[in-house]
């Protein structure tokens, strides 16, 4: 087994995890197989109940696991499906070794991070390398080196490098050489720091991955090779992207990053292939046709809390040939100013998820207008709460219809918890959680969208359509298109008289992947593209 540990230093969202991604995609394209892993340093036990504004979107496993968004790259960039042991934290270490403590496991010695921390961080690496048939495991660990929570995360993968033995694992820093406008110069020490302090640690990295706007200098990779102990060949560019993170790996490999690491852990490996990748790379940088489509959400002003859809929009853009002019609207101002003025110049609208009751209203009102102006509307989570809301104010004639995670009281709980959720207290992972199976209603857009009668998608909600509402909804033409497996369930609403009206339950951009994008998001784009922009 191989293994490969990505540490960052210097700034926080450097992109560890694209690179990483990346690395992935540049490793498998040459025959291995690979897995990734993120250890997050915060003491949350999961992000899943963190706020979107300081964590970005929680993203979540076929297993129900809620991760950190960086395992959202892992599993776009490579073939891999993760499961929780490819994630861990702070939190979770720690309770792991509270409970063995508690159960009396270490026979009452005095529990310190070194050996006991450590050693469990240690155990989740193997865990996660020993859950498949792998080659190689790349871990990236969350945070920046010098942080107080990182050190027994990074003591752990010293320790492990020593034993797997040379030509097993190997270190790679991702960095940032920083332009000084003033000075007219790429700056090298703060990398000298950083990696002077991976060494007080005891790491010594192998490979550094340089973030930097301006291209590197001869003078400055030497520099940087000479003071970090790094062969000058080892000292890679990173710069920013000009138009898309899926450039990356051709970047990369131009760099020889793959090679780097194939050498180092002694491989022996064909080159790279990347010819389906550079397709679909091209089909993104240069679309034939345009779409402009509306996003309504609450954390708008934050790109990553919605990462997924966007990532989402972009593969069934790239497969239709068709660049995304995405409109991102706060739900907020659409209460304030009304939809007519945000969203009348959209080709298709889409509300996200979501949790709370802050702007709730304004995507309601986004979803009447969608159904109103026939303007193809795709609904998530929320999304799709949030329009059988208005169905049944504005077409049932039930005003006072509601969810009654925003209105507790109110007489028509089209959206609703079921009965054994009632005396749930907990927040963290108390949801549906996870991939279940979805039956399809056959002649239905959906059905048709993803020509299969039922498909696996994954899920993070609490609160369920009410069945009670079912027959009426149906009625007025806003059917059933999915159910859960045994049917108790709705998991797709479509209107039939509408040229694209679709909510779904789960989140269907979690599935979602470059060479193979998510049926409903081709379904909505495809009929965004016959809609006339406003």
């Amino acid at each position: 087994m191989k293994y490969v540990f990505i540490t960052g230093g210097v700034v926080s969202s450097l992109g560890k995890g694209l690179t990483a991604a990346a690395l992935g995609t540049l490793l498998e394209s040459r025959g291995l197989k690979i897995s990734l892993q993120k250890l997050d340093p915060y003491i949350n036990v999961d992000p899943g109940t963190m706020n979107p504004y300081q964590h970005g979107e929680v993203y979540v496993l076929e297993d129900g696991s809620e991760t950190d968004l960086d395992l959202g790259h892992y599993e776009r960039f490579t073939s891999v499906k993760l499961t929780r042991k490819n994630n861990a934290t702070t939190g979770q270490i720690y309770e792991s070794v509270i409970h063995k403590e508690r159960r009396g496991d270490y026979l009452g010695k005095t529990v310190q991070v070194i050996p006991h921390i450590t050693d469990e961080i240690k155990e989740r690496i193997r865990a996660a390398a020993s859950a498949g048939d792998y080659d190689l495991l790349i871990t990236e660990i969350g945070g920046t080196t010098g942080d107080i929570e990182g050190l027994p995360f990074l003591e752990a993968v010293r320790q492990l490098a020593l034993e797997v033995g040379p030509g097993n694992a190997l270190f790679l820093h991702v960095t940032l050489v920083p332009y000084l406008r003033a000075a007219g110069e790429l700056k090298s020490k703060p990398t000298q720091q950083s990696v002077a302090k991976l060494r007080e640690i005891g790491i010594q990295p192998n490979i550094l991955v340089c973030r930097t706007e301006r291209p590197l200098t001869p003078e400055v990779r030497a520099k940087l090779a000479l003071y970090c102990s790094v062969p000058l060949e080892a000292v890679v560019e990173e710069i920013d992207l000009e138009h898309s993170i899926y450039e990356l790996p051709l970047l990369l490999q131009k760099e020889r990053l793959d090679e780097l690491v194939v050498r180092s852990l002694r491989l022996a490996l064909p080159p790279a292939d990347l010819r389906e990748w550079e397709k679909f790379l091209q089909q993104i940088l240069a679309p034939k046709y345009r779409v402009r489509i509306a996003m309504v959400g609450k954390y708008i002003e934050h790109h990553d809390a919605y990462k997924s859809v966007n990532e989402a929009l972009a593969h069934a853009g790239a497969a239709l040939q068709t660049g995304i002019d995405l409109i991102p609207v706060d739900a907020e101002e659409v209460e304030k100013r009304g939809p007519e003025d945000l969203l009348g110049k959209a080709q298709g609208i889409i509300v996200p998820g979501g949790f709370g009751h802050r702007g709730v209203q304004g995507k309601i009102e986004a979803a009447r207008f969608a159904r109103e102006r026939k303007i193809p509307y795709l609904g998530l989570c929320l999304g799709m709460q949030i329009a059988a809301v208005e169905f049944a104010r504005n077409v049932l004639g039930l005003p006072e219809a509601h969810s009654t995670e925003f209105c507790p009281a109110t007489p028509d709980p089209v959206i609703c918890l079921l009965e054994e959720q009632h005396q749930t207290v907990q927040k963290g992972a108390s949801m549906r959680l996870g991939a279940s199976l979805c039956r399809l209603v056959p002649g239905t857009k959906c059905q048709a969208a993803y020509q299969a009668m039922t498909t696996r998608e994954r899920h993070r909600h609490r609160y369920e359509f009410n069945n009670a509402y079912r027959e009426a909804f149906a009625r007025s033409g806003f059917a059933v298109a999915g159910t859960t497996e045994d049917s108790k369930l709705v998991e797709l609403l479509e209107l039939t008289d509408h040229p694209w009206f679709v909510g779904c339950q789960f989140h269907p951009e979690f599935h979602s992947r470059p060479n193979s994008p998510h049926p409903l998001f081709s379904g909505f784009l495809r009929e965004a593209l016959r809609t006339p922009a406003g």
